[in-house]
């Protein structure tokens, strides 16, 4: 049996449109996770939205 390692999956090069296939995937999971804390949690999601409002306004230029 011979043995693939996972280096040569990685040295690859990687087209650029399945850099940004995953990339795309990517988000859309990360926005979903998002959503779902955000219905989970409520409060914290809303001190997140305040303290990211905060943030903002202190940087403002």
């Amino acid at each position: 049996m011979s043995e693939q390692s996972n280096d040569d999956v990685e040295t690859r090069a990687e087209t650029p449109a399945e850099r940004r296939r995953r990339r795309a995937a990517f988000l859309r999971e990360l926005d979903e996770a998002k959503e779902l804390q955000a219905r989970v949690h409520p409060r914290r999601t809303k001190n997140e939205r305040m303290r990211q409002a905060l943030r903002m306004r202190t940087f403002r230029i």
